[in-house]
């Protein structure tokens, strides 16, 4: 392992307009690719924030006593699907009428609206057939007059998510593989200016994984330096956006560190299949 690392530092002093031609080559072509999640992030949590708004609001008869209405949000609070259950007052849903539709508050009279309680959903239970089901198991109760969820919206709501991750999966996999492509093709120059050596090497009797090692490393720190340098260029790109458009998100510690690994197991991957393809010619 020593040895490979140095035969991999000799190779970066001896052609280092090459080295650094091949970190920003996979820099650049890293950058495309973080461009592309950083979209996507943001895509993801515009869309949690807006399936957090997803609840069931069940209106209730009039006259209907509060203890009965208490024990019933106590049998709904303990569905393990729900987050939470409130109790909305007349008085408290006209209030948000007129808060919510300005334009109409003087449409609203006292009493125009029932009293209602309002269900939010766990996170990973907003699906349209669970959210049905919930609302069918309430609308059994008897004094629930309506219930409401907006059916419609729930199912748009879901497409659009399956469509986003599916998306999102192929597009991020063929970012991917144009990255390996370009990286094996930069660690591919390297190999060619190495090519005498390699073949002194074979002649001496070195092994393939011998004559790998020093690349496969080289590919490995190559991939780790451009995958900083994309992650620096992406988080510049988030700040211009932010400051100039809309606000965005930026990666988390964890994705961001996901992404450095990603890099460098991309360089490895490359320099492989370059370093294979020569050796099956020498």
């Amino acid at each position: 392992m020593r040895l490979a690392l140095r035969e991999t530092m000799i190779g970066f002093r001896r052609a280092p307009g090459l080295s650094v031609l091949s970190i920003t080559t996979i820099a650049f072509s890293l950058f495309a690719f973080g461009l592309f999640s950083l979209v996507a992030v943001n895509i993801r949590k515009t869309l949690t924030e807006v399936e957090s708004r997803v609840e069931i609001r069940a209106f209730l008869a009039d006259g209907t006593p509060v203890e009965v209405v208490s024990a019933a949000m106590g049998d709904i609070g303990a569905f393990p699907e729900v987050s939470r259950v409130e109790y909305v007052s007349p008085d408290s849903a006209l209030a948000r009428a007129r808060s919510e539709l300005g334009e109409f508050k003087d449409v609203f009279e006292s009493a125009f609206l029932p009293a209602s309680i309002d269900i939010r959903m766990r996170e990973g239970h907003r699906d349209p057939e669970t959210v049905k089901t919930i609302a069918g198991r309430i609308k059994s109760f008897e004094f629930v007059d309506d219930i409401r969820y907006g059916e419609d919206w729930v199912d748009k709501l879901y497409r659009i998510r399956n469509v986003a991750t599916a998306t999102g999966l192929v597009l991020g996999l063929a970012f991917a593989a144009v990255a390996v492509i370009i990286i094996g093709a930069t660690i591919r120059m390297a190999v060619m200016a190495r090519a005498r050596e390699i073949s002194i090497m074979r002649l001496v009797g070195a092994t393939d994984a011998f004559i790998r090692r020093p690349f496969l490393i080289d590919g490995f720190l190559k991939g780790i330096l451009g995958g900083l340098l994309a992650l620096g260029l992406t988080w510049f790109a988030s700040q211009v956006i932010s400051h100039n458009f809309i606000q965005t998100a930026f990666f988390s510690r964890g994705l961001a560190s996901l992404g450095l690994l990603g890099g460098a197991l991309i360089g490895v991957i490359g320099s492989s299949l370059s370093v294979g393809r020569h050796l099956r010619k020498v």
